[in-house]
């Protein structure tokens, strides 16, 4: 299955429904995945799709070719800068970079490798977790082109990795290893090249095998104490769990635990 875009009928995204896992690709490798405004687009029509499907409960993030992406194609991307940024998300669409008010309630796992620039990085930011290949090359360059991550890099980055960790790599648009991108806490895991799609995979599955409600209901209450702080989130806990204790999915938990069995739960 493929997105096409008002901007361009050459899809720049696939997509592919597998279980209740949404793979998500980038798919303009002889860019090596450079972000022209028709991929832009069709990555935030994906992103809604996966938001509004019930079926749907993790998003798994790749890119075909050798690069996850060189960012953006200024080319293409520099004339469309208008005084308010970049118009990107069609009708139906959610910002995938999620920097607009509207944040996605699902998890979305990542796989990386090659090259990855600046939107890539802030993907990753905004994303949940992170597989890189073990040499891929990483680098929030913007700096070097004269202008600022207006991805999320600037509130997420310092979040994530330390403010001395994320201005090191932010103010000088030097480039680093997915060593450093695991000890910064970037990614979660570096594996051998060419297995970063699998074992990406693995864990959107293992995740996707998890009661849906109870996982958005987790990450809604972690994103609230990282947005909101402590004392928004605490408040939030009891009246989530007594709202997921009543679900269909509880009453499958607890009789997979008092029976041994295996939980196939249903979202409800």
């Amino acid at each position: 299955m493929s997105l096409q875009n008002p901007v361009s009928d050459q899809p720049r995204i696939i997509t592919e429904r597998r279980g209740h896992v949404f793979l998500i690709g980038f798919n303009r490798p002889e860019k090596r995945n450079a972000a022209d405004l028709a991929l832009l687009q069709q990555l935030a029509l994906a992103y809604g799709e996966l938001e509004r499907d019930p079926e749907l409960r993790v998003g798994l993030v790749y890119a075909v070719g050798d690069h996850f992406t060189a960012g953006l194609d200024l080319a293409d991307i520099g004339p469309r800068l208008g005084p308010d940024g970049l118009d990107m998300v069609p009708e139906g669409g959610i910002h995938p970079w999620q920097v607009d008010g509207h944040a996605l309630s699902k998890p979305v796992v990542m796989a990386v490798q090659g090259t990855c620039l600046t939107l890539g990085i802030e993907l990753m930011l905004a994303s949940d977790i992170s597989i890189a290949a073990e040499s891929t090359r990483f680098g929030q360059i913007e700096v070097a082109r004269g202008i600022l991550p207006f991805g999320g890099a600037t509130i997420r980055f310092p979040r994530t990795a330390g403010w001395g960790n994320a201005m090191r790599w932010i103010l000088t648009g030097d480039m680093f290893d997915a060593a450093e991108a695991h000890r910064i806490g970037l990614v979660q895991e570096v594996v051998p090249d060419g297995t970063q799609f699998a074992r990406a995979l693995e864990l959107a599955e293992r995740v996707a095998g998890q009661a849906p409600l109870a996982v958005q209901a987790t990450l809604a209450n972690a994103r609230t104490a990282v947005r909101d702080g402590d004392a928004a989130a605490e408040a939030q806990l009891q009246p989530a769990l007594a709202r997921l204790a009543v679900t269909e999915d509880s009453r499958i938990g607890m009789e997979s635990f008092l029976t041994r069995t295996p939980a196939a739960f249903v979202g409800r």
